[in-house]
């Protein structure tokens, strides 16, 4: 599982003209799982999202968590942080877990990040629409994580 997160000011995601999610101050994570994850592979990254420290404390160090700053956070599928592109210019996601998997691992990272950062701060994309998101990457910082050794 891979989580591609970008501390922001702001973001939301909207799908079909209406926002489906949106935060204020906090995380936009494009979460990615291939065929092998599972719940404790997502456990563990929700963990580790919510307690990565890249917000500034008192004297301008990344030192914060999302959990100790009272942020948020926004959670977007994204099956293309699979993507391989060693062969051609087309890329292949043959690594990435089929839909119902995917969904499933999804939901169940979104329900431990909840548990992590708590229920009112994790808002959402809808899983397999088409989304337009709006951010305000504030830095910009942006970090991956992966709950295993790919």
């Amino acid at each position: 599982m891979r989580a591609l997160i970008q501390r922001v000011s702001e973001a939301r995601v909207d799908v079909e003209g209406k926002t489906s999610g949106a935060i204020a101050e906090g995380l936009l994570i494009l979460l990615g799982v291939s065929q092998r994850d599972t719940d404790a592979d997502a456990a563990y990254l929700a963990q580790r999202c919510g307690n990565l420290r890249i917000f500034e404390d008192g004297e301008g160090k990344m030192n914060l968590s999302v959990k100790e700053t009272g942020g948020s956070a926004l959670v977007v599928s994204q099956f293309t942080l699979y993507a391989d592109t060693k062969k051609g210019n087309r890329p292949s996601f043959v690594d990435a877990a089929p839909p119902s998997v995917a969904e499933e691992r999804y939901l169940s990272f979104v329900k431990s990040l909840r548990l992590e950062i708590g229920e009112t701060k994790v808002a959402t994309g809808v899983f397999r629409a088409m989304m337009k998101i709006h951010l305000i990457n504030d830095g910009p910082v942006t970090v991956m994580l992966e709950s295993k050794p790919q």
